[in-house]
C-alpha cells in the first residue's frame, strides 16, 4: 500500500463544524482524550466495523485521525481503496491539541489529554 498518494489535510484546514472524523487509535488513547464529534474504531477493527463508517455522512470527506498520522494514513489508504473519500489528518491528535481544537475525555472529571 503506497501511503504517498493518500490525500492529507492539516488540522488548520479542517472544517470547524460538520466534520466527519474517524479516530483509529486504541481504546486507552481514545478514553484519555478525543475530538467530541469523532467516531472511534481502532485500526485493527476497521474492516469488521465498516457499517459504522457507512453510517457517516457521505456528502463530505471522511477525515481519519490517529496520534500523529501514521495509522490514520494506513486507514485512509485502505478506505480509499474500498470506495470512501478518506483524508488523513496530518500530525494527528497531537496537532489537533496544538491547534486548540476541542478535546473530551471519557472519564468524568478527568482533563482530556492526547496519549
Amino acid at each position: 500500500m503506497d501511503l504517498t498518494d493518500v490525500p492529507t489535510a492539516s488540522v488548520a484546514d479542517l472544517p470547524k463544524s460538520g466534520l466527519a472524523l474517524l479516530d483509529v487509535r486504541e481504546r486507552d488513547e481514545w478514553v484519555a482524550g478525543h475530538a467530541p464529534e469523532a467516531l472511534h474504531i481502532p485500526l485493527g477493527d476497521l474492516p469488521a466495523r465498516l457499517a459504522e463508517v457507512a453510517a457517516l455522512p457521505d456528502d463530505r470527506p471522511l477525515y481519519v485521525v490517529c496520534r500523529t498520522g501514521g495509522r490514520s494514513a494506513r486507514a485512509a489508504a485502505w478506505l480509499n481503496a474500498n470506495g470512501w473519500d478518506a483524508v488523513n489528518v496530518a500530525g494527528g491528535m497531537k496537532s489537533w491539541q496544538t491547534e486548540g481544537r476541542p478535546l473530551v475525555a471519557e472519564r468524568e472529571g478527568e482533563r482530556p489529554e492526547v496519549l
